[in-house]
């Protein structure tokens, strides 16, 4: 039985996560900013499972500091980096506030974590860190130039960190799940803003439409699961269909290519150039 961290856990990926590991007879801190009106404890209580909650705003240096202080947080054996936000905007729409908000929390929130749990696992030659990128992370598509730019970077400092950690026995994996039925991308999507002059983030709602048949947030937990369990030892894994079949249109196309697919006012001639690179 490991003793497991998960951050943003109150709803989507991160409860799934939680649940999932907990059944599977793990012992899980599921951490969130704010406590209230997550169903983890009564789930807990009922089913007899090894979770605690504890408030973590992983924005926030004090914050992350204060809880790994804590009595036991040095034992931490699995850290899962999961707590993300996510807007949709052309660069030009987006503000510098929220291009900050989401690096914050999306990149320099695990980076908090990791930097807290790391030297306690080096010092005992063993740990592991996984980190929920996406998709995201591996190709930039338009209106996601806060988002992506923050799974970029957090999948370039994973791979860093996993070269750093290896000689030490810690291991760092990622998990790149594609577009996840979870609240965020369904009844909570960001919208883009009204009055921008660029079509792309109409686009972009429209891409995600269908997100409520999209692949489950239990696919991810499982593929988390296997990888504490050490039957995935691979440093990326990707989760869904979906994620699949986007990387590889992706890497079927030159940058130039990518690029001139948007090159277009017309939705209609966007969308009917998706569909023909989607069908291969």
């Amino acid at each position: 039985m490991a003793r497991i961290l998960v951050t943003g856990a109150r709803r989507g990926i991160g409860r799934e996560i939680t649940l999932t590991l907990a059944r599977a007879g793990h012992d899980v801190v599921a951490t969130m900013r704010d406590t209230s009106g997550s169903d983890l404890a009564d789930i807990a209580a009922q089913e007899q499972l090894a979770i605690s909650l504890a408030v973590l705003d992983v924005d926030v240096d004090a914050a992350v500091a204060a809880l790994f202080a804590q009595p036991g947080m040095a034992a931490i054996d699995v850290l899962i980096n999961n707590a993300g936000i996510l807007s949709i905007n052309a660069l030009e729409d987006e503000t510098i506030a929220m291009m900050q908000a989401v690096m914050n929390t999306n990149f320099f929130g695990p980076v908090r974590c990791m930097k807290a749990v790391v030297p306690a696992m080096r010092m005992r030659r063993q740990g592991l860190i996984i980190n929920i990128t996406s998709i995201a992370g591996q190709m930039a598509a338009f209106t996601h130039s806060a988002y992506a730019s923050s799974k970029f970077a957090l999948e370039a400092a994973s791979e860093a960190l996993a070269q750093e950690l290896a000689p030490f026995g810690v291991r760092v994996a990622l998990i790149e799940p594609g577009i996840i039925a979870t609240d965020m991308a369904v009844a909570n999507l960001p919208q883009p803003r009204t009055d921008s002059a660029y079509p792309h983030g109409g686009r972009m709602v429209a891409m995600n439409a269908d997100a409520k048949n999209g692949t489950s947030p239990a696919v991810v937990a499982n593929a988390v699961l296997d990888i504490v369990d050490g039957r995935n030892i691979a440093f990326r894994t990707r989760c869904g269909q979906d994620a699949e079949m986007f990387l590889a249109m992706r890497s079927s196309m030159s940058d130039e290519a990518w690029i001139a697919m948007s090159d277009t006012l017309d939705d209609g001639v966007f969308f009917g150039r998706m569909m023909a690179a989607m069908q291969g």
